[in-house]
């Protein structure tokens, strides 16, 4: 099956990331005039998978006849029979191109893994390799040079690729709403606006979670909070445990592993609540999933067809929990399946197309635009980002 790769635009690939969950990285491709890059998260192996639709051989009850010519006869008519239907089924099973998809280890790619474990097993309709990745900038890499054809992304990186390339990016669906959570013992904090005179430690210095938090803290009227970061989430989780009347910003699933390990650590909001509070027409997102034009162009069905097995997929993660959260455990995007089930709850899996992803995905980018045009690239997408996930 012959595979077409074009080359988008990737001299120089810059991007912004923000911490998501159990180790995924906050970073970007080096770019002077750009991003800053921060990295929270562990080095994973990489799955790949993929998976062969079955052909299936049909057989029809036949009456006995009398006759041995009519017992003949009717044999070589099932056998041309079955051998006809197999081969279609085969024909349909080949006419789905290999849809090359890459994600991050997160939350990001924890909607994916009903869909994971059935392209293994030849369940899905879909043709899929799956490739996941502990950095960004790996899948970015990839989705530029046309070694992945879609590819779950932090959702600012989806706009800064969408400008590197031209335009060479659509929007598929967005995968996670916010995972970002305040988590503390100070029982006095349970709202921004207790930040107020407080030191709050955090990753991702230069990328998404300085922009929203720094967008949070002013629209909320705090002027005098300090904000420390540090490189990993980890290192955050220590000094907690260290003390924990200390204040920190973590992501999902390290918000649970750090409240499991200590009960003097609580939640004491999260940032999307906040966010909701004070944004009218956004919505503080996580991922997004995005196709190359290229692809999308000679493959529609294949997206098409990805689109929907993702949402089914999304939809089996929260009504099968215990099953998905062993899934996750098993494709090491956490540890233990224990911390999987509570956390996965909290990170926001989501797989939302359409209209609404539309409003959503721009309100945001409208905001970190107007904090820093450099989050998102220097602009924000056009109209045509959105036209795939309109039709």
């Amino acid at each position: 099956m012959k595979k077409k790769f074009i080359t988008l635009l990737g001299a120089s690939l810059c991007c912004m990331t923000f911490a998501t969950a159990c180790g995924e990285k906050s970073t970007t491709e080096e770019d002077a005039d750009t991003l800053k890059s921060t990295k929270t998260e562990a080095v994973t192996e990489e799955e790949n998978a993929e998976a062969d639709e079955s052909a299936s051989n049909a057989q029809n009850d036949e009456n006995t006849n009398d006759s041995e010519e009519s017992d003949a006869a009717t044999e070589t008519s099932e056998d041309a029979s079955s051998n006809t239907e197999n081969a279609t089924d085969i024909e349909e099973d080949e006419s789905y191109e290999v849809v090359r998809v890459g994600s991050l280890k997160g939350p990001t790619t924890m909607g994916l893994v009903n869909l994971m474990k059935e392209s293994e097993e030849g369940s899905c309709s879909g043709n899929y390799e799956f490739t996941m990745e502990t950095q960004p900038d790996a899948i970015l890499a990839k989705v530029v040079s046309g070694d992945l054809d879609i590819a779950l992304v932090p959702a600012n990186v989806a706009s800064v690729l969408y400008n590197k390339t031209e335009g060479g990016v659509s929007l598929v669906d967005i995968n996670t709403l916010g995972v970002l959570y305040c988590v503390t013992g100070d029982d006095t904090v349970k709202g921004m606006e207790d930040l107020a005179g407080k030191t709050v430690i955090t990753t991702g210095q230069g990328a998404s979670p300085e922009y929203v938090l720094n967008y949070l803290l002013e629209q909320y009227g705090v002027t005098d909070c300090n904000v420390e970061f540090k490189s990993e989430a980890t290192e955050i989780a220590a000094i907690l445990a260290e003390d924990p009347t200390k204040i920190a910003v973590l992501p999902q699933p390290f918000v649970t592993a750090a409240t499991m390990k200590n009960s003097e650590i609580k939640i004491a909001f999260s940032l999307t609540g906040e966010w909701d509070k004070i944004s009218e027409g956004s919505q503080l997102l996580t991922g997004v999933t995005v196709v190359r034009n290229d692809f999308l162009d000679e493959h529609e069905k294949e997206v098409t067809t990805f689109l929907e097995e993702h949402k089914r997929s999304t939809e089996l993660t929260k009504s099968a929990l215990p099953e998905s959260a062993q899934l996750v455990a098993e494709y090491g995007i956490i540890e233990k399946k224990e911390i999987a089930e509570v956390a996965m709850p909290e990170c926001n899996i989501v797989c939302i197309s359409g209209q609404e992803a539309k409003d959503a995905l721009s309100g945001y980018l409208d905001v970190l635009f107007n904090a820093d045009p450099k989050a998102v690239g220097g602009s924000v997408p056009s109209d045509d980002f959105y036209a795939f996930t309109l039709k």
